[in-house]
């Protein structure tokens, strides 16, 4: 902790980062309503924090029909420092969260199905973990625009190597790609523009918000049986951007986990209430995250 907070423009810009890393500053200054130079010193400002450590590429989970699974439980563990080098030698685990009470929650991507039990039996072993809860996460992305995807859309020789010079800068230029791969920045550009449009490439950012005197919590919200499907989106857009983002799963019906901000003690309790004043809520329960680490995956080995 270096003493230094955010504010809800900093975590709008990160939310914007996390889901295209290569916003321009202009982009980015015209959904915050801000000046370019304003951005342009906010990311700057959060790479020093320590928030953002890294604007990174890589396959997309859609581009190799991979499976999004969230893993959370209480470890028996001793030590998080020796669990780490565990975890990170996996190979599809991309991410360790630590809340109270040592409830781990832990983030794969999978290659297909099959390799689940492997993963759930490990995270037990490893992570001591005797009891873990396994979420299959429902797509990110709404199924009405999956459909007007290209099923037969398939990367090249040149789009890996365009991910591979973007991989640990996803902001580098398209004229520097260009010289890279010796190939004009015109056909980088149409390359890049086709594979965001059909899901193919992750443009993100390495984030760390534990790096702040924030509060980073996540609450784990049951709703009720009748609830509408369409409830876990509007409790979302109703506390935005205090509500980072949720995650629901195919295979637990009405459960949800809301990953939230809050600046304050207090905003947290605020936030509690109101989830539970929600109608269509049966069940509210905090947990505040203490630290989170990222790990690279098979996603990142870039053919």
């Amino acid at each position: 902790m270096n003493g230094e907070t955010v504010d809800k423009t900093d975590v709008i810009l990160c939310q914007l980062l996390l889901a295209n890393s290569r916003l321009s500053y202009r982009e980015l200054a015209e959904k915050l309503n801000l000046s370019v130079t304003a951005v342009h010193n906010r990311i700057q400002s959060l790479i020093e924090m320590g928030i953002i450590r890294k604007f990174n590429a890589k396959l997309s989970l859609i581009a190799k029909n991979g499976i999004h699974i969230l893993i959370f439980g209480t470890s028996k563990t001793n030590s998080i420092r020796d669990l780490n080098p565990k975890l990170e030698k996996h190979g599809s685990i991309y991410w360790l969260a630590l809340g109270g009470g040592n409830v781990l929650y832990i983030g794969a991507y999978l290659k297909n199905i099959a390799e689940l039990e492997p993963l759930v039996r490990f995270i037990r072993e490893a992570a001591e973990v005797p009891e873990p809860t396994v979420g299959i996460t429902v797509s990110p992305i709404p199924s009405w625009i999956l459909k007007g995807i290209d099923s037969e859309t398939k990367l090249c020789e040149l789009d890996y190597k365009i991910i591979r010079s973007l991989k640990d800068d996803s902001r580098k230029a398209t004229s520097v790609v260009a010289e890279e791969l010796g190939v004009s920045a015109k056909t980088v550009r149409r390359r890049l523009t086709r594979m965001i449009n059909n899901y193919l490439i992750q443009l993100s950012i390495d984030w760390y918000p534990d790096a702040s005197n924030d509060i980073i919590s996540v609450f784990h919200v049951q709703l009720k049986p009748d609830a509408d499907p369409n409830t876990p989106n509007i409790i979302w857009q109703k506390h935005y951007p205090n509500a980072l983002f949720y995650w629901g799963f195919s295979n637990i019906p009405n459960s949800y986990l809301f990953f939230t901000w809050t600046p304050t003690a207090k905003e947290l309790r605020d936030t509690r209430e109101s989830l539970e004043r929600e109608p269509a809520v049966q069940a509210v329960a905090p947990n505040i995250i203490y630290t989170g680490y990222v790990f690279n995956t098979w996603l990142d080995n870039i053919p």
